[in-house]
């Protein structure tokens, strides 16, 4: 049975505020969840209906786990439909270099609000094989539950950085690649084996005080009457064409 100060703790972790203070987030659904204690992230606690028991025990290790009923985990999850099993990890700590964005290509997230297309963009990162995910201040927070659904435990594999972008960019010596409207046809673009791929804001694009650092102007071309493409889908399109590239030279 949950206490209320566990119900309490739990529920706070929803909201960006109480994540910084305690420096834990929670992951739900056993898939997720597998990913992230496979990575070595530090497991706080968990909590999981009684259906889900056998599949937990070997999560548990010096953790004592938490049986609740479906009443108990409504109570706790971020969900509309909770998936049975809830676990809290600690946020992990992580030293950037501008070093550590050599010799491969990085993303650079600029004012990205919706949860759903940050966790998506990590997906992608995740697939092509990206690393390394940097975002500005007021871009959504990773550890928000609809970042984590979205991304389908593929966050414990990328390392993300907040930072200020425009003293970012200024110093980095790399070069860096903007998604913008009226750029260079992506398909025609050459790409070396390392740079920076600027991503905008859903509605307003690339900030104009960024755009000065922009290397090359990048644009997926047009063939429909569509106004414009999810940053999301945009961020997979843009990977599969300078991975294709880089595998073929």
């Amino acid at each position: 049975m949950l206490s209320k100060s566990q119900i309490s703790l739990i529920k706070s972790l929803h909201l960006k505020k109480f994540r910084n203070i305690h420096k834990l987030f929670i992951v739900e659904g056993l898939k997720s969840i597998t990913e992230f204690i496979h990575e070595d992230y530090t497991l706080h606690s968990i909590y999981y209906l009684p259906e889900m028991s056998p599949k937990v025990v070997n999560f548990l290790q010096d953790i004592k786990g938490n049986e609740i009923s479906s009443n108990e985990l409504k109570k706790i999850s971020a969900l509309t439909a909770p998936q049975g099993i809830l676990a809290v990890f600690k946020i992990p700590q992580y030293d950037f270099n501008l070093e550590d964005l050599r010799s491969k290509f990085t993303f650079a997230l600029d004012f990205i609000q919706d949860p759903g297309n940050l966790g998506t963009i990590i997906r992608t990162a995740d697939w092509f094989g990206l690393s390394t995910l940097i975002c500005s201040m007021d871009t959504a927070d990773i550890y928000n539950p609809k970042v984590i659904q979205a991304s389908m435990g593929s966050l414990s594999r990328i390392k993300v950085f907040y930072c200020d972008l425009k003293e970012l960019l200024s110093t980095c010596r790399l070069k860096v690649y903007g998604a913008v409207l009226n750029g260079k046809s992506l398909y025609e673009s050459n790409f070396n084996d390392e740079g920076i791929i600027l991503l905008g804001n859903e509605g307003s694009g690339i900030r104009p005080d960024l755009i000065p650092f922009i290397s090359e102007r990048i644009t997926i071309p047009q063939y429909g009457k569509a106004e414009s493409l999810n940053v999301a889908v945009s961020s997979a399109i843009i990977c599969s064409e300078i991975i294709r590239k880089i595998k073929k030279t």
